[in-house]
């Protein structure tokens, strides 16, 4: 049994490999009219996991940077073009955006030479579970797994004790 900061109790229901998993269970609870604000998915066993993407070349850092210039000197040329009395105010945003662009790739390539060379490579991270918990309020508990073991016996299964091994879930990135 499990609490929360608001002093309500919680029961595992079933236990999942992945949050579609868990999600999906959620899903037919709420099909099957179950009163869903009384469930949780819980991840537990987090990890954080790092997919290398490639290289930061000083040309890929100059690049990126210019990108973010380029989007902030967009971003300050139309708000001068809306409050600048002119003629040709497409003309100041293009001003804006090709300078944003030129200072973002400065700024990137000093960026990526201050590094040193630690690091020079991109990555997206997650902080994944490798396993997933429907938790549900006590009073709730039992119609829950009632629903879950008659409408998805292949899916649902016990929570699992800690000794049981666990099949680490993969992130999709």
């Amino acid at each position: 049994m499990r609490t929360d900061d608001t002093s309500i109790a919680y029961e595992p229901v079933a236990s999942y490999n992945t949050y579609l998993e868990a999600q999906r269970a959620v899903d037919y609870l709420s099909d099957q009219k179950f009163p869903v604000e009384h469930a949780k998915i819980v991840g537990t066993d987090l990890r954080l996991v790092e997919k290398v993407l490639g290289r930061l070349t000083y040309l890929r850092a100059a690049g990126m940077g210019a990108a973010t210039g380029a989007w902030i000197g967009l971003l300050i040329g139309l708000f001068l073009a809306i409050f600048t009395p002119g003629r040709f105010p497409f003309l100041l945003v293009l001003w804006a955006l090709v300078w944003g662009a030129i200072a973002g790739a400065i700024f990137g390539l000093i960026g990526h030479a201050l590094t040193g060379g630690k690091r020079d490579f991109l990555s997206s991270s997650a902080i994944v579970a490798n396993r997933y918990q429907v938790l549900v309020t006590t009073d709730r508990a039992a119609e829950a797994r009632r629903l879950l073991e008659v409408g998805t016996p292949q899916a649902a299964q016990a929570p699992q004790t800690p000794q049981t091994p666990q099949t680490p879930h993969t992130p999709q990135f």
